[in-house]
């Protein structure tokens, strides 16, 4: 009798949600104003099917590839703006942050002949620095991160000229900087790396919902899972079918084929800002500040830090925006990073569902708005419409995006669902 009374008791059976069940959940929650990348997920889809009716060269695998390197700048930088949006804060110097990183990774390969991985680490210590300055200005002085880092783009304006002695143009010729933007992975190793992604992604989901399921909480129905794992794995096989086709104009003198290897670089860092926000002690400190930045006080989380924290994410993040944008002009000059820049990644980081109220965003979120920018921007470009027809356009799809996400957190507010 000791025996059997000193067992330890079954495992709870965990709660079994049907698809049925989870559909209309989710629904709930759409109507709740928790609509998370919905609408730019809606937003890329019809903006991609307007421009492949009107012009046909939209979906060739040439300009399916420009896409990749013309957003993969923007994405990133606006993969750094999330964790400061996160806060509720706001970070205007990212763009020229980007273009000082820049200029010091070609002024030390050009000027001082460094190696490119002394002159790519260079770059990003700088970003670490430009990020702590800022976050220590906002965090331990008191001053409004608006205030901040809108004097920091003026002031970053100057720096840049400053590096770059003037208005001259510094070209960036190191052949591992230039293949960045530039050269294509082999079709071997795309369908590699494909593969691979796919697994890992699933393995992921698969261990979460046994882990859960193992553990007696409510887990989302199997075949969701499986039909997540589905959708995801069917979109990456089919880019990278499209990226291996052949892309070049005249075959008999080279061949173009493969996708660009910008896309590994916004692949590993999408993983790797997800798993930090996702999964770690750190990324749940960033959601609570973000949320209510005394309640985490209380909770005993040092916010000071926090807050440096996510400024310096930002900035390194900007300066390996600056890296890649370095690598696809083959050169830097006082406007890399400046003109629209700035713009860009702030709106992909807000098309793609980052809230600009704080609390409420992930880093995938970066990549979709990137994608609808792009998209956008290519687009027009291929319809000869003007700058100023694209500017508008982007503001107003901006603004759109703003309004929704204004709406929801209203209606999230008045449903309880906050």
């Amino acid at each position: 009798m000791t025996a059997l009374a000193e067992k330890d008791p079954a495992p709870i059976a965990a709660p079994q949600a049907t698809v049925g069940g989870h559909v209309r959940d989710y629904i709930g929650r759409v109507r709740g104003g928790d609509i998370g990348p919905l609408p730019a997920i809606i937003g890329l889809l019809v903006l991609c099917t307007f421009f492949s009716i009107v012009r046909p060269a939209f979906l060739t695998p040439r300009n399916f590839a420009n896409l990749f390197t013309q957003g993969a700048p923007v994405a990133i930088i606006a993969m750094g703006l999330i964790f400061v949006l996160l806060l509720g804060e706001i970070d205007l110097s990212a763009g020229f942050t980007s273009g000082v990183c820049a200029a010091v990774l070609a002024v030390l390969l050009t000027y001082h002949g460094w190696p490119w991985y002394g002159a790519v680490l260079a770059a990003i210590l700088t970003g670490v620095v430009i990020g702590f300055v800022l976050g220590f200005l906002v965090s331990k002085v008191g001053v409004p991160s608006f205030v901040v880092t809108l004097a920091a783009f003026l002031g970053f304006q100057g720096v840049l000229l400053l590096l770059i002695r003037g208005g001259t143009n510094v070209s960036v010729a190191d052949p591992v900087i230039r293949a960045i933007e530039n050269n294509n992975l082999p079709p071997w190793l795309g369908w590699a790396l494909t593969v691979l992604a796919i697994a890992g992604f699933a393995a992921v989901q698969l261990v979460r919902y046994g882990n859960r399921a193992k553990r007696g909480l409510t887990t989302e129905p199997l075949p969701v899972v499986l039909f997540r794992v589905a959708v995801l794995g069917g979109l990456l096989l089919f880019a990278m079918y499209v990226l291996n086709l052949e892309r070049s104009i005249n075959t008999i003198i080279t061949s173009v084929k493969g996708a660009p290897i910008v896309i590994v670089l916004v692949g590993l860092l999408l993983v790797l800002g997800t798993f930090v926000l996702s999964r770690t002690t750190y990324g749940r400190h960033v959601y609570a500040v973000g949320g209510n930045a005394e309640a985490a006080r209380r909770a005993g989380i040092n916010v000071d830090r926090i807050r440096i924290s996510a400024f310096v994410v930002g900035s390194s993040l900007a300066s390996i925006g600056g890296i890649v944008l370095a690598s696809k002009g083959g050169s830097v000059d006082p406007n890399t990073g400046g003109s629209n820049t700035l713009l860009y990644a702030v709106g992909a980081a807000v098309i793609g569902g980052t809230s600009l109220f704080g609390g409420k965003g992930k880093i995938r979120d970066a990549v979709l708005g990137g994608a609808v920018v792009a998209v956008i921007d290519n687009g027009m470009g291929l319809l000869d419409f003007s700058s100023g027809v694209k500017f508008c356009t982007t503001g107003v799809v901006l603004l759109a995006y703003a309004g929704v996400d204004a709406l929801s957190r209203r209606r999230a507010a008045a449903t309880g669902n906050r």
